[in-house]
């Protein structure tokens, strides 16, 4: 359809009551377009967690994990494409050629072939983190960023073209630009493993140790808080290292994804007392390989 051409402004009453009138109907009906997006999107993504709950699901699937990202993406780039159709229908309809910016657009874009490399870069890194589905929303992730020593852990909020942003585990919200983010470890994919190292005083008998630690494994798959989120019994891996004074017991459990830390943690109670219980003495704090500091 071809556009009609841009009319000058030369009565400004006459063109208020026109053209002027048409911008603000432009204005007002691309915020409102824009909100009726992200209304949607809310709506299907409330759906969409009601069936979760409704189904008693302790973890995320994939599928819905992908489906909440690609969403939140396709709702950004929805709203950001109404926004530019009705920014280039306002400047024409205030009487400005379009042909007047095409030599404008081309130095701007040689510009940002060198200014806004980062931008095109995050853009690229989101798309790939989308369409690889390397993590959703919900996802427990480490993320390693160019440039930071101290990679942040947390759960994943929203996911977009150009940033994620990702709650760590003391509330703090952390905006990261896609092309910035040098690894992202994903804790919450499929399955997980709580790793517990027991350190034990050298003078105690290894095999009496390892025999405690067996049936405190069989007594934690039999704990009903405990049950629902092991994928199979926890098992004695064995010594794990032996220093001068102490010797180290590992023990492995397969966990539902995301919910290492909470096994971990309920799993050290519970070793804790059983060796307790036996008079075997801990030679110092029991490890659950959970990490510490910025997380």
């Amino acid at each position: 359809m071809a556009m009609s051409a841009p009319t000058p402004i030369h009565d400004f009453g006459q063109w208020s009551r026109g053209n002027g009138l048409e911008i603000v109907l432009l204005v007002l009906g691309s915020i409102l377009l824009a909100r009726s997006v992200r209304w949607f999107s809310d709506v299907a993504t409330d759906q969409a967690e009601a069936r979760r709950a409704a189904q008693s699901s302790l973890v995320r699937s994939e599928d819905d994990k992908h489906r909440r990202a690609l969403a939140q993406v396709v709702t950004w780039a929805l709203v950001v494409v109404i926004y530019v159709v009705a920014a280039i229908l306002i400047v024409q309809k205030l009487g400005v050629a379009l042909a007047a910016f095409v030599p404008l657009a081309t130095v701007a874009g040689v510009a940002l072939g060198f200014g806004a490399q980062r931008i095109v870069q995050d853009l690229l890194a989101g798309f790939f983190v989308v369409a690889e589905r390397q993590y959703g929303f919900g996802d427990m992730v480490r993320v390693s960023v160019v440039g930071l020593g101290v990679p942040v852990l947390g759960t994943v909020e929203n996911v977009s073209l150009r940033t994620t942003t990702v709650r760590t585990h003391t509330g703090e919200v952390v905006i990261t630009p896609n092309g910035q983010i040098a690894q992202i470890t994903n804790l919450s994919r499929d399955w997980a493993r709580a790793v517990i190292d027991v350190p034990v005083a050298a003078t105690m008998d290894v095999n009496r140790v390892l025999a405690v630690l067996r049936a405190a494994c069989e007594t934690a798959f039999a704990e009903p808080s405990l049950h629902d989120l092991l994928l199979d019994a926890p098992s004695v891996m064995g010594v794990e290292s032996i220093e001068v004074d102490q010797f180290q017991v590992r023990v492995v459990a397969r966990t539902l994804p995301g919910r290492q830390f909470e096994v971990g943690r309920t799993m050290r109670v519970l070793i804790t007392r059983t060796l307790a219980s036996e008079g075997i003495i801990l030679h110092a704090e029991i490890s659950t390989g959970e990490p510490t500091g910025t997380a």
